[in-house]
């Protein structure tokens, strides 16, 4: 939690006040057994009610003072958890969206989920606890014990021995248990993951009737966890009678002392009282510990998971040329790369050059790289070797975020949001007019789908748009990257769900762009219709140029041609 003390800063004048009542509650707290002390060897022995009344109204005072006090107490607690709370989520959140993907690559979609939620929660429960009781419970042992010795030295020596044996015995179940909750947060991750991959996959399962197989996977988890978080709570919750029938032997000694001290007359009736009292809010404050322990231990391991996710550095370059860039020519210069924590490169001294304005497909089989190369365009990864230049500027010499605006990215898998159709376009160029939104659809091929929706534009798309097919939701992807008028358009496999005739006026749409354009398929109707084809095969670039021109140079592309040749062949006979 001293990590975070920082985010404290902004309510420095909350917290304070927050202490200061606390610090009251415990004033009046150790302060009763004293006034307590003075009632019974000055007014109930020597039978001075009037002394009894007096004395006893200012207990009643004083304990609504603790009372109001510990109220306004609570709201400022609060107050603070949850605005400190809000912080450090939105910190976090900042801070995943600058993550470069090999960064991403370290966590997990679920364990990020959980950091965000579980993990914070977690620092906003101990920050609350913390200025609600935490800290006064071992304040109020401490006084307890300073106290007592005012009232009888040797009656408090008692506490002077026990105190410290139990103080090291708590920092042990401290220490155990941020281990073993560690271990709890690590399991609710496997379990999120589990819960995030059966709803992603709800359509999956239930056309191959996996319900019973994703039950016992569930279960299996939860199971998992649950015996971890038990693990962990029970050794907490031993701590707790352990406590207390180390006190109470103590409180037993003192009572058997004192009587013997009274009888001597080296004390008074009202001390041994006034040290057992002590000794009693000693132990009520210590039996507090094994949740205060519990929450430590918990905030512990949420705080270092928490920030492994802020402390994590990027290699990546950010800040440059804020010119960026006029053309998109792009020129690739013995490019080799390798995916985080693998030693096997997946591009192996890749050279080519793109004029700008030129169509050019990507082609080759699966794993020989061409989504490797694309990744690399808009530095979502950094090139391992070799240089990248776009109109002969290194793409690392130029602000990152320059060089992404002038990119339009359709990733292989269509991504959408929750929103409407306009929504969703217009989050390629959040002040995109409804002209360019048009023009963007009308070029992606979308525009006659959307005509036909309810509400067209302001229809609402499901998560993740469930309710569009998957042509749909491409093109769409594709509308998205129009708009923003992008000096290179990248198309990775983005026209796989289409068909030959949308695909064709889609390509023909795009030369009304002056976009640089790649175009990843593995259609040969594609390639037939760009300007040049750069074929991949396990890395390496084997081969360039036009359809014509691979067909008499190239063996694989040829080899291509003639497997979809006799594919489209074969389902024409059988029509």
């Amino acid at each position: 939690m001293l990590k975070f003390r920082s985010y404290l800063t902004p309510y420095r004048v909350s917290v304070s006040i927050a202490l200061i009542l606390m610090l009251t509650e415990l004033a009046v707290e150790l302060a009763l057994p004293l006034l307590m002390a003075k009632i019974i060897d000055e007014g109930i022995l020597q039978e001075d009610l009037s002394l009894v009344m007096k004395w006893g109204g200012i207990m009643v005072g004083l304990s609504f003072l603790a009372f109001a006090s510990g109220m306004i107490n609570s709201f400022y607690a609060a107050h603070v958890s949850q605005s400190f709370g809000f912080d450090i989520r939105k910190e976090i959140f900042v801070k995943i969206q600058s993550f470069s993907f090999e960064s991403l690559a370290k966590f997990p979609a679920a364990s990020l989920v959980t950091r965000m939620t579980n993990d914070i929660t977690q620092l906003q429960n101990t920050l609350f606890m913390g200025l609600r009781i935490m800290l006064r419970a071992p304040l109020l042992v401490l006084g307890s014990v300073v106290m007592s010795f005012f009232v009888n030295p040797v009656l408090a020596s008692i506490f002077a021995v026990v105190i410290p044996l139990v103080i090291v015995f708590l920092i042990w179940i401290m220490k155990r248990g941020s281990k073993l909750f560690q271990i709890v947060q690590a399991k609710l991750d496997i379990v999120n993951d589990v819960l995030r991959e059966n709803l992603i996959g709800m359509k999956l399962i239930k056309a191959y009737v996996r319900r019973d197989h994703e039950i016992n996977r569930f279960s299996e988890s939860t199971n998992s966890l649950k015996n971890a978080t038990i693990t962990g709570l029970r050794m907490i919750e031993a701590s707790m009678p352990i406590l207390l029938f180390v006190m109470n032997i103590a409180i037993l000694f003192i009572l058997w002392h004192g009587q013997s001290q009274v009888m001597n007359g080296n004390a008074q009736v009202g001390e041994v009282v006034a040290i057992v009292n002590y000794g009693l809010r000693t132990t009520a404050a210590l039996s507090m510990f094994s949740f205060i322990v519990m929450f430590l231990s918990r905030s512990r391991a949420s705080s270092l998971r928490i920030s492994e996710v802020l402390d994590t550095k990027e290699k990546v370059k950010i800040e440059g040329s804020q010119n960026g860039f006029q053309f998109g020519e792009i020129r690739f210069e013995d490019v080799s790369f390798s995916y985080p924590d693998v030693d096997e490169l997946v591009l192996k001294n890749v050279s080519f050059t793109i004029a700008a304005g030129e169509t050019v497909a990507v082609m080759g089989g699966t794993g020989s790289g061409k989504s490797s190369l694309f990744q690399l365009i808009p530095r979502l990864y950094e090139v391992g070797f070799g240089k990248i230049y776009i109109d002969q500027q290194e793409i690392t010499s130029i602000d990152l975020a320059v060089l992404r605006n002038q990119i339009g990215y359709v990733p292989q898998e269509a991504v959408l949001f929750s929103g409407t159709v306009k929504e969703n376009i217009e989050w390629g160029k959040s002040d995109a007019s409804m002209d360019e939104i048009e023009r963007a659809a009308k070029a992606a091929q979308i525009e006659e789908t959307i005509e036909q929706l309810p509400d067209k534009y302001e229809t609402r798309i499901g998560q993740k748009g469930v309710n569009l097919s998957g042509g749909q939701k491409q093109r769409l992807s594709i509308a998205r990257a129009l708009v923003r008028k992008p000096k290179l358009l990248l198309l990775d496999d983005s026209t796989s769900a289409l068909d030959v005739k949308t695909e064709k006026n889609l390509l023909k749409a795009l030369e009304g762009y002056s976009s640089t354009t790649l175009v990843i398929t593995q259609k040969i109707s594609t390639a037939e219709q760009v300007d040049r084809i750069l074929l991949l095969d396990d890395g390496e670039l084997i081969a360039e140029g036009s359809h014509e021109e691979l067909r008499k140079v190239s063996p694989l592309y040829e080899e291509i041609y003639q497997s979809q040749m006799e594919e489209g062949a074969n389902v024409q006979r059988a029509n």
